[in-house]
């Protein structure tokens, strides 16, 4: 049989996609007696993928039961309820199903023509957005593949407009001997910015540094004077603390003067789309440019990021490309807001995150984030924990007396295999972070949660003792 006529006769009979069907419905049935981070065994067999690339392939089915059978039991178990690492999200049912059905339709999302469905659901998620977050009719959104590709892009759009305003298109004539562009940042600014002033070509020497608070918040009495070449950063949901900026005050200093204020707000955004903690976002729609993920807080699959930009010229100017082959139409061409050209079609999952929620539900479950990152916060204060921050979204910074004791009681934490988080450096000092992002988790896993931190203290202090 040929390899086509193979090929073929696997995706009629659909032994291959129900056998995939299966081995993922097995993976959610145990995934919440799944060790959170694998375990030695399970990373060791990984060994079982170290081969050499044969002549002649091997069946469907094959592959794919290697693949569960290893592979399965080497994923980290975010999807359950006891994973707080890195602000990752988890995807609910809906849209993990429209990503499945997508997967099948394998557009390419570029252009209207070559997916008018991505087109349609990408118009149809800005103007969602738009409302949610309560920005300006002129915004338009790039939907890329996370928020460091979004901060790439929005930033690209400001070094653009700034340089148009001193008389200098960077288009033509480049960056060399191109008008100064100011980038004002405080000291708690993500990793994510400063890759991408790197790959912008600002560097990172060249920020004009702020100090922030107690709570990672630019601090706005010690910003410099401002003026049109300035570029301003700041962010909706400190990485360690959950801490806001006041954009309210930022933004008017800013746009008195003509200078371009973009705001990180990976996971901190959607603050705004809820009742009890949208005070967290006031004035941030008086920026210019926003940064934000649908696979963290609203908990749409991986990839799927998103820019915001309210001058549409100049997001399309800074990364458009041209082509004779390009087919553009009256219906938004998606590669025009952001870097990729063959893309996929994010907005399809995100769409379905969105309608299956609605504002209740996306309200509720950032909600829910809050009221859980504070149970946890009030079980380990009581047995004997720091609580480093104002725990104002989802974020938990806690340590435990000294440095050697904290980064003791993570490594027993992580080892545990029953939940997983991850150390960080606060003003100096070690410190254990627990970012609550998954719709999975409830009260009975902050409890258990907390019966693990106190256990590997327990187990410490044993050895201590010993």
């Amino acid at each position: 049989m040929s390899l086509k006529k193979k090929m073929k006769a696997e995706m009629q009979d659909k032994k291959i996609l129900n056998q995939a069907r299966d081995h993922a419905f097995e993976y959610i049935d145990q995934i919440e007696e799944m060790d959170v981070f694998p375990s030695d065994k399970n990373l060791k067999n990984l060994i079982q993928f170290d081969e050499e690339l044969n002549d002649n392939g091997c069946s469907g089915d094959i592959l794919l039961n290697k693949l569960h059978r290893y592979g399965s039991q080497a994923t980290v178990a975010q999807t359950g309820g006891r994973y707080f690492g890195f602000v990752n999200g988890n995807a609910i049912p809906a849209s993990l199903g429209a990503k499945w059905l997508a997967d099948i339709w394998d557009q390419v999302g570029g252009l209207y023509v070559s997916s008018p469905i991505n087109s349609k659901l990408e118009s149809v998620c800005e103007e969602w957005l738009k409302d949610l977050f309560n920005l300006p009719e002129s915004t338009v959104a790039g939907f890329v593949s996370g928020t460091s590709m979004a901060n790439l892009s929005a930033i690209a759009a400001a070094r653009f407009q700034i340089l148009k305003n001193l008389g200098w298109d960077i288009n033509k004539k480049g960056l060399n001997g191109a008008p100064k562009i100011r980038i004002i940042a405080h000291d708690q600014v993500h990793a994510s910015v400063k890759r991408t002033l790197t790959i912008l070509g600002f560097g990172t020497d060249n920020v004009e540094r702020v100090p922030a608070d107690d709570q990672g918040r630019v601090i706005v009495e010690a910003l410099p004077k401002l003026d049109k070449s300035c570029i301003v950063l700041l962010q909706a949901g400190n990485v360690n603390t959950g801490a806001f900026d006041n954009f309210d005050a930022v933004c008017d200093l800013a746009n008195e003067v003509n200078a371009w204020v973009h705001i990180d707000g990976a996971f901190g955004l959607w603050a705004a789309a809820t009742k009890s903690m949208s005070y967290l976002t006031k004035g941030m729609e008086k920026a210019s440019s926003w940064a934000v993920d649908g696979h963290k807080t609203l908990n749409a699959p991986y990839d799927s990021g998103i820019v915001l930009c309210k001058h549409p010229d100049a997001l399309v100017s800074a990364i458009h490309a041209t082509g004779d082959y390009l087919i553009h139409s009256e219906h938004k061409d998606p590669y025009l807001y952001g870097p990729e050209m063959s893309k996929r079609c994010r907005s399809v999952e995100l769409w379905a995150a969105m309608k299956y929620l609605g504002k209740n539900g996306i309200d509720e479950m950032i909600t829910g984030f809050n009221q859980r990152a504070n149970q946890l916060a009030q079980g380990l204060e009581k047995i004997g924990f720091t609580i480093h921050n104002d725990v104002v979204f989802n974020q938990v910074l806690v340590s435990y007396h000294d440095d050697e004791t904290t980064d003791a009681i993570l490594n027993n934490v992580q080892q545990s295999g029953n939940m997983w988080c991850g150390g960080t450096i606060w003003q100096g000092n070690s410190a254990i972070r627990l970012s609550v992002c998954s719709w999975m988790t409830d009260e009975n896993d902050i409890a258990e949660t907390i019966n693990i931190f106190e256990k590997a203290l327990s187990q410490l202090t044993k050895t201590v003792t010993t």
